[in-house]
């Protein structure tokens, strides 16, 4: 990360020759601890460049309340004026979102943008549906009333939209929200923001500072790699798939000991699953649908045919699926063609593979001396000893307790060592 951190600075250095300098960040999709990690790397190098302002060009349909809180106090604790600008058109401030606009010194909208439901679902990680129980809920959102309420005066806006944005889940356009002194202006253009702001005056740590923002340069900061590792492994998509990689690797690992590849990726997918869940609520009723359902279809596999466990199985299992984030939480789901395939996939491996390998294990050996027992051979020769015959295209010895002669069809009743015993068919 240092040397684009160099680079931003050398071209803030270079802009500073001529303007002042605007770091400039996006933050797209759900809130999450990245979006978190992603803000307070912002804020530092926003320091460390000088800039005036910090600009947070957002997009969300909401997120995390633990993620969404650590933001606020990021932004509220900042050093430097912070604008968050709901941008480009289509875009929409859902949430979390609505607490991230009403906690910035400047709060911004672009033409055919949105904002509110800031309804909250669930502060317990851990736990998706905490806010289902009565206590809690309203605990949630007596909180989220009274911290919103509060950003409200700080900013000096609309306290009691905000209230019914929390209780009503009430959204507004950009221009109602201007009508309402919910947001400060619209602007079309990062650009035009800079422009209208120039000159407004804000509260820093308790002191007032004056807005120069016309002409300014603005600085593009990029998430690090640890902020873009972290919004991958919280990604419901990607934790399913770590979970369900992490299952397969270690069955494989299990049914053929010493492969040591299967289980190495199970076991990395599993930590790297286990670290997701520990950052996102996750639903139990979800998991254990999905763990009941593949018992389901591993018990199908020692039943002859495709079954009610089977079909229970695979029912259990997609089910469970869908139950296992809750996108009013996260403000994202898992993808349902992701559910559907993986689902089919699951079914596939524990009933039609487990089951062929299952029979294969059952099955007599093909090959060895076992495979000659009952096979059928040809006289070749009659000797003081036995005979010699043909089985299998090889030569063997052989007794019998009857007599026999060259050309003779007969049965292989048992072997010992490299002598065969016949019996006539």
């Amino acid at each position: 990360m240092k040397p684009f951190r160099y680079v931003v600075l050398l071209i803030a250095l270079t802009l500073s020759l001529h303007a002042a300098t605007v770091l400039r960040i996006e933050i797209r999709g759900a809130v999450s601890p990245a979006s978190s990690s992603y803000l307070e790397a912002a804020v530092t190098e926003a320091q460390r460049i000088n800039a005036v302002l910090l600009l947070i060009e957002l997009d969300t349909p909401g997120g995390l309340l633990s993620a969404m809180h650590e933001m606020v106090l990021a932004i509220a604790d900042s050093p430097l004026p912070v604008a968050v600008y709901v941008a480009p058109s289509g875009a929409r401030a859902a949430s979390a979102g609505t607490f991230l606009t009403y906690a910035a010194h400047i709060a911004a909208m672009a033409p055919g943008t949105n904002i509110g439901a800031a309804t909250p679902v669930s502060m317990l990680p851990g736990d998706a549906n905490a806010s289902h129980l009565p206590a809690m809920g309203h605990k949630v959102r007596n909180d989220a009333r009274a911290s919103i309420q509060s950003l409200a005066q700080m900013r000096d806006r609309n306290a009691s939209w905000a209230l019914q944005a929390v209780d009503e889940a009430h959204s507004l356009s950009a221009a109602d929200a201007l009508r309402l002194d919910v947001i400060d202006l619209i602007a079309e253009t990062p650009e035009e923001l800079l422009r209208k702001i120039d000159g407004r005056s804000v509260r820093i740590g308790g002191e007032t500072r004056i807005l120069k923002t016309t002409g300014a340069g603005i600085v593009t900061f990029g998430a690090d790699w640890k902020s873009r590792i972290l919004a991958t492994l919280t990604d419901p998509n990607i934790a399913y798939i770590l979970m369900l990689v992490a299952l397969y690797g270690i069955l494989f690992e299990l049914l053929s000991p010493g492969t040591l590849l299967p289980g190495t990726v199970g076991a990395i997918s599993g930590l790297l699953a286990l670290y997701a869940l520990n950052l996102i609520p996750f639903n139990y009723a979800g998991l254990l649908l999905m763990l009941l359902g593949i018992g389901l279809m591993v018990a199908e596999v020692f039943v002859a045919g495709f079954g009610v466990l089977g079909i229970g199985g695979a029912v259990a299992f997609a089910a469970g699926s869908l139950l296992l984030f809750d996108a009013e939480t996260l403000g994202q789901d898992i993808s349902l063609p992701l559910i559907i395939a993986f689902s089919l996939i699951t079914v596939g491996f524990f009933v039609l593979i487990l089951g062929f390998l299952w029979r294969v294990r059952r099955q007599k050996a093909l090959g060895g001396s076992d495979a000659m027992v009952g096979a059928e051979a040809e006289v070749l020769e009659v000797h003081a000893g036995g005979y010699r015959v043909r089985c299998h295209g090889e030569i063997w010895q052989a007794v019998s307790e009857e007599p026999l002669t060259p050309g003779e069809r007969v049965r292989v009743s048992a072997i010992d060592a490299l002598t065969l015993t016949l019996t006539k068919e």
